[in-house]
């Protein structure tokens, strides 16, 4: 079988009516939410650990990851495959503010051990990461953009690509901070600084100007570049970590470089993704040649014109 007709078998199974969920971003968001969740739970696992849950808080964030994770898999099942979607609608309202609130009770919790007491840079650096409670923030506000936007709508996808992009500057704010603790010793830990930043000022363009398809390419690059920063960085980690002494495996990744987060920039290259994808139909076209997205939107839509 040669490509041409591979692609052909693809498209007409994408399309098909029964794989209409496929093509469905809303659902794709569902599903990212749905399994950040249940990620989070191991990471703060591994984090909490440290200090072997010393207090009694330290397992909310556990605990809302392990059961937001369970309702919204079932919802999800529910409102897809029961067509139930007010069940699904009212579950997303319920976990996305209770994610909320523990993202911003946790930001607080891990300023107020050394923050709050000595207001000073040192401190802010050397503090529990202030920032990564907010990984539960942007999950839970993606829950209720997801229904209270209309989906596949211009303004849908701009507001995913805007949590995608606070996700790529707390990325910044993280990377700068945890490798502050060691003086950014090697010089590659300067790399997720730079390349977060470099995804902040790509992304926030779609959201104040007026771009192309083609601009949405060069996106799609730098998003691609930011997955091989992620996986570079999640080597890096594990290497260090299995070079350094330690009584056992575990005990070297709760206290050295945690592996799974340079894992952060390839998560958020799928959820800028999502929004992305979903925008290109509202953007214009230019010059003679189509852009990769446009062309690739295309052909997995046949049954849609050019957009606007």
């Amino acid at each position: 079988m040669d490509t041409a007709s591979w692609l052909d078998r693809c498209r007409e199974l994408i399309v098909h009516p029964r794989m209409q969920w496929v093509r469905d971003p809303q659902l794709w968001v569902e599903v990212f939410v749905t399994a950040n969740l249940g990620i989070l739970a191991g990471d703060i696992y591994i984090a909490h650990s440290v200090n072997q849950f010393a207090k009694p808080p330290e397992y909310i964030p556990l605990y809302v990851s392990l059961a937001g994770a369970g309702v919204l898999a079932i919802a999800v099942g529910l409102g897809w495959i029961a067509d139930m979607l007010r069940v699904w609608r009212m579950a997303g309202y319920l976990v996305g503010w209770a994610v909320i609130l523990t993202g911003l009770a946790g930001v607080l919790f891990h300023l107020d051990s050394r923050f709050f007491q000595e207001r000073t840079l040192n401190s802010l650096t050397y503090a529990a990461p202030f920032a990564a409670p907010l990984a539960y923030t942007g999950l839970g506000f993606l829950l209720l953009a997801n229904r209270m936007v209309a989906p596949r709508t211009a303004e849908w996808a701009r507001w995913i690509i805007f949590l995608a992009l606070g996700g790529f500057f707390g990325n910044f704010v993280l990377t700068l901070t945890d490798h502050a603790d060691n003086g950014f010793f090697l010089k590659t830990e300067w790399i997720p600084v730079i390349s977060s930043a470099l995804a902040v000022g790509f992304l926030i363009v779609p959201l104040l100007a007026r771009v192309t398809r083609r601009y949405m390419d060069w996106c799609l690059v730098v998003l691609l570049a930011q997955g091989l920063v992620g996986v570079l960085g999640f080597w890096f980690h594990l290497r260090a970590n299995l070079i350094e002494p330690g009584h056992s495996f575990f005990d070297r990744i709760v206290n050295g470089a945690p592996p799974m987060a340079p894992l952060l920039f390839p998560n958020l290259v799928a959820l800028a993704w999502i929004g992305i994808w979903a925008l290109i139909p509202h953007l214009p076209e230019v010059g003679n040649r189509p852009s990769w997205l446009g062309a690739t939107w295309m052909w997995a839509h046949p049954e849609t014109s050019a957009g606007d």
